[in-house]
């Protein structure tokens, strides 16, 4: 069974195209044109182009390509704040909202034509970004699964809660976890497919594999194939192997 994924996204389109140009050269390579694409969440935030980033994957969607796109940390803040400007997901630090500095969400409004004055308040904005963003985004957004499960494998955005059910995972953990999951050696019956945490290298700890190397903070946008367990970098050179990190 062969996998293709690729990590978190935040707005780079150009490294979006070019990640799925590396799968495309791997497909050619193997015969492979039916393996899915996984797209481990965060579209949005920080980089330059979030809705051309949704755009592309929505055209790929009608195409009928072969993609799972994930709900990530990032897109589940930008579907509450178009929901209702209210809402600030749990998760964040206290002071902190989509619009935040930190966050991100402002390079996205910006994505979308819409200026965010320091001035403006949260109900005066919430009009302009709902009339912006397309109903098909806001709807893709909040349709987004949190989980996709292929044979031995099992893609999230942030990773799993230890000693829980795959299939009772929450959501909040699935989106925002860290250290808890990080820490982890435990069989999770399933090697966790997983960004969120950015890493300076795709690395393979055994039970997880970690493919967020960083584009949200200019960094690169990892793409790996996975068959069985095994994962390979996608490289214009080929495959690089991803072998397991000891200690």
């Amino acid at each position: 069974m062969r996998a293709y994924a690729i990590g978190d996204i935040h707005g780079q389109l150009d490294r979006l195209r070019a990640a799925h140009g590396l799968i495309a050269q791997d497909r050619a390579r193997t015969g492979d044109a039916s393996a899915p694409v996984v797209h481990v969440g965060d579209l949005v935030d920080r980089g330059p182009d979030s809705r051309g980033v949704i755009d592309h994957l929505l055209d790929g969607r009608a195409r009928g390509e072969n993609w799972v796109t994930l709900k990530g940390n990032h897109d589940r803040m930008m579907a509450m704040f178009l929901r209702d400007p209210s809402m600030v997901d749990p998760h964040l630090l206290v002071g902190h909202n989509w619009l935040h500095p930190r966050i991100g969400g402002v390079r996205t409004m910006e994505s979308y034509g819409v200026e965010v004055p320091e001035d403006i308040r949260m109900y005066q904005l919430h009009p302009t970004a709902r009339a912006a963003v397309p109903a098909a985004h806001h709807a893709f957004l909040e349709h987004l699964p949190a989980m996709h499960r292929l044979g031995d494998l099992c893609f999230v955005h942030a990773g799993i809660r230890p000693g829980v059910p795959l299939d009772a995972q929450s959501e909040d953990d699935l989106c925002w976890i860290r250290k808890p999951f990080h820490v982890s050696t435990a069989d999770h019956g399933a090697l966790i497919v997983h960004g969120h945490t950015p890493v300076d290298k795709v690395t393979h700890y055994g039970n997880r594999l970690n493919i967020d190397t960083g584009a949200g903070h200019g960094k690169a946008l990892s793409a790996v194939v996975i068959e069985g367990r095994e994962a390979w970098l996608l490289t214009s050179e080929g495959r690089v192997a991803v072998h397991q990190a000891h200690g």
